[in-house]
This record gives structure tokens, sequence and C-alpha cells, in this order.
């Protein structure tokens, strides 16, 4: 029985990084958010972030990515079932995006806040 579990377990991360990659094939968005991580990750490195404000970076770009993967998701159920203009399709993929943009714009204060003192000692 517990063979059987860990088989799932297994499984449930395969599915999950295969929507994950499948994602990242189909969305220019999520395309965009990633090579974003990556430069910031790159100048967290650069910068010498503190650890403290390398967990901020972190949990930033996981929930940026996490929102985009869920608006990703919920375009697809809504495209599944309806080919048309719907209203009520149209205000869950605009609320989806928008939730998107809310996290993106927190991250980017944040991440303003996080690297401009850095920045400016650097530049010192």
């Amino acid at each position: 029985m517990e063979n059987l579990a860990n088989n799932h377990r297994v499984l449930s991360f395969k599915y999950a990084l295969v929507g994950v990659v499948s994602a990242l094939k189909e969305e220019p968005n999520l395309k965009f958010h990633f090579v974003a991580a990556l430069l910031v990750i790159l100048l967290s490195f650069i910068l010498s972030l503190s650890r403290t404000d390398w967990m901020i970076v972190i949990f930033l770009i996981g929930f940026v990515i996490s929102v985009e993967l869920t608006n990703t998701a919920i375009e697809a159920v809504v495209d599944a079932f309806t080919d048309k203009e719907h209203p009520g399709a149209k205000l869950a993929k605009d609320i989806s995006a928008g939730a998107v943009l809310v996290a993106a714009l927190t991250s980017l204060v944040v991440g303003i806040i996080i690297f401009l003192p850095y920045i400016k000692q650097w530049i010192m």
C-alpha cells in the first residue's frame, strides 16, 4: 500500500512539472516572468543580497510565477468551455489577469525597495 502512495506522489510531481513546462512553451507572459526572475537572481548574486532579502526575492518570484500559472489554468478552462464571447468568461479571464498584474506590480515595488540601497552602495 505504501508503494502505491509513493508512486502516486511521484506521479503528482511529474504532472506538476509537465504543467509548468507546457505553460512555459505556450505562454509568452510566463516566459517573460521566468526571464525576469533569472535576471533578478543574477542581480541578487552580483549585489550580494542579505539572507533576508534573498528569502523575500525568492518568495516574490515564486508568488508571481504561481499567480501567472493560475491565470494560465483559468484561461485554459474558460477557453475549453466556450469559444464565443461570453461576459462571464471575459470577467474570469480579466480578473485572473488582474491578479497577475497586482502580484507583478507589488513585487516590482518591493524589489525596488530591496535593490535600491544595494545599487546605490555598489555605484559608490
